[in-house]
């Protein structure tokens, strides 16, 4: 892409975790995207990193909306002349609204898996042009057949049937994406933020928002000798 500074999308944006991977790949000079449903809500969150002296903007973004995913190739190549990183963030968990049934998993999927093909898919051509392509897929440990196989790993409580395996998708679709990828420059990488204080963690979490961030950026900003293919909590390397 012309231009030196690295242009990032996040995805899920407007607050939490998203929020806080813009800041701090906003303090390492990249320009950052906040990605929201509610673009007023994103354009708030921008404005909130702006103020911060960060270069901040926002876009609409509904990782299960076709039209949004469509107009995103052209915002970007319009706007910044190109895309180096993607983060895709945006997710649900939505066993905590009741019960759980076969439109629990659909509406799981389509959010936490598809959505972000959809988006990886729409914006590839940008990111291969860059000199440093780098995928994010926000995961979670929740997401490893090991973890969930091992009962003195996990707890019952936390065996969610649609988000588990939702994230189990999706590290799938990294390592997928990460071999088709392989010849060119783009990293993509699943990443675990850890048990962070944000709406879905709840205040239970003993993580720290800046701490859950962590381990996205590093990724997002691998050198090009970095990994890819892999699934990591900061600087470990997690089991499938």
């Amino acid at each position: 892409m012309a231009g030196t500074k690295k242009v990032a999308l996040i995805t899920g944006a407007n607050k939490g975790l998203g929020l806080e991977i813009a800041r701090q790949l906003g303090r390492e000079g990249v320009t950052v995207v906040i990605g929201a449903r509610d673009i007023a809500k994103g354009q708030t969150a921008a404005n909130t990193l702006q103020a911060e002296g960060l270069d901040a903007h926002a876009v609409k973004i509904d990782v299960t909306s076709a039209e949004d995913i469509a107009a995103l190739p052209a915002f970007f190549a319009t706007k910044f002349g190109g895309l180096d990183i993607l983060i895709n963030n945006a997710g649900v968990m939505k066993e905590r609204e009741g019960e759980v049934n076969a439109e629990t998993l659909r509406s799981t999927f389509e959010a936490n898996v598809i959505g972000p093909f959809a988006v990886t898919q729409a914006l590839l051509p940008l990111l291969k042009a860059s000199l440093a392509g780098r995928i994010v897929n926000h995961s979670s440990i929740l997401g490893s057949l090991t973890v969930n196989s091992a009962p003195d790993q996990i707890s019952t409580e936390w065996l969610a049937p649609a988000y588990n395996s939702s994230k189990a998708a999706l590290n799938m679709l990294t390592i997928i994406q990460a071999r088709q990828l392989a010849d060119t420059k783009i990293k993509v990488n699943a990443a675990h933020p850890g048990w962070v204080k944000t709406d879905l963690g709840t205040d239970a979490a003993p993580m720290e928002t800046p701490d859950g961030a962590k381990t996205a950026v590093r990724l997002a900003l691998l050198p090009e000798d970095g990994p890819s293919g892999g699934y990591f909590h900061m600087n470990d390397t997690l089991p499938w």
